[in-house]
């Protein structure tokens, strides 16, 4: 048979789905046409072909041996055609960029800034997730993640600075918190429970607490201060927003602790200019943190 005798493709697939489904009504409803639309393609189908394709069964119908034959082809035809498609279809869609970034950052930093991303490029969609530390980028399909760069580096990774980490004690405005004379409760935060016994080593001029308390995340121990619940040991880049609104007072302003913030991604991999664009946008972010950061000291 030559293609331009091959019958209907909507014909051939009315009967098709007939013959997958076993009865007229149920292919009716999976095409979205009526009975009677259905029934019409199947019978102008045997029609084209001179041959009988279904025969009456009871209140249904049930295939020929002609019509089993065609069936099974039309059904592997139409499974081809359909997985090619679906091929195409993934293969043009724009894959979502997986970010992955520590909890405490992506909570008080990247997120309230991600909506500037996404209204510059709203064809590009980015997927959070939170982790810290080393990244298994193919077991875990992360494109790029946001780390402090305070562990082992992979030497197949491509490392970009974003920014270093300031540190520095903070507390509710318009209260003192008994800094003057060190009556005051210190807040820190067990994913880094050093920090306050390093900017005190650092800071040797400044009053010390009477005691410590810790709490399990940065962003616990900085809604705790922003309660008035003591004075907490913050990066800079998690308390910057809350020092701008006069939410959070940093008396004694931020200091370098010899770490940094870096982008990471898997070396050797092209990557395509959605994930260029995004790694530019945060770098330019990283960049204005850097120019806000020299905040003014206040006086104690």
């Amino acid at each position: 048979m030559r293609r331009s005798e091959i019958p209907s493709l909507d014909d051939l697939r009315a009967f098709e789905t007939i013959a997958r489904l076993g009865s007229i009504r149920a292919a009716a409803e999976e095409l979205a046409l009526t009975h009677g639309a259905v029934s019409r393609r199947a019978a102008n189908l045997a029609a084209a072909l001179k041959m009988g394709l279904l025969e009456p069964e009871g209140r249904g119908v049930r295939l020929t041996s002609e019509g089993a034959h065609l069936a099974q082809a039309a059904t592997r035809a139409l499974g081809t055609i359909s997985d090619a498609l679906q091929e195409i279809r993934q293969h043009n869609a724009p894959t979502p960029i997986l970010l992955s970034c520590e909890r405490s950052l992506a909570m008080r930093w990247l997120i309230p800034r991600l909506s500037g991303f996404q209204d510059r490029f709203p064809e590009t969609e980015v997927h959070l997730s939170t982790g810290g530390g080393a990244v298994d980028f193919g077991r875990a399909r992360v494109t790029l993640a946001i780390r402090r760069l305070d562990f082992p580096l992979h030497p197949g990774w491509h490392v970009q600075s974003l920014m270093p980490e300031l540190m520095g004690p903070v507390h509710a405005a318009g209260a003192l918190a008994g800094l003057r004379d060190g009556d005051y409760i210190a807040l820190g935060s067990r994913t880094r429970p050093e920090a306050w016994d390093a900017w005190l080593h650092d800071h040797p001029e400044a009053p010390r607490p009477r005691s410590i308390r810790m709490l399990d995340h940065h962003f616990l121990m900085i809604e705790a201060a922003l309660a008035g619940l003591g004075v907490a040991m913050a990066p800079f880049v998690l308390v910057r927003d809350e020092v701008a609104r006069n939410r959070l007072t940093a008396p004694l302003g931020f200091d370098p602790d010899g770490t940094e913030y870096g982008l990471i991604a898997p070396g050797g991999r092209v990557e395509p200019s959605s994930v260029l664009a995004l790694r530019d946008w945060l770098v330019q972010q990283a960049a204005f943190e850097l120019k806000t950061s020299a905040l003014p000291r206040e006086l104690l």
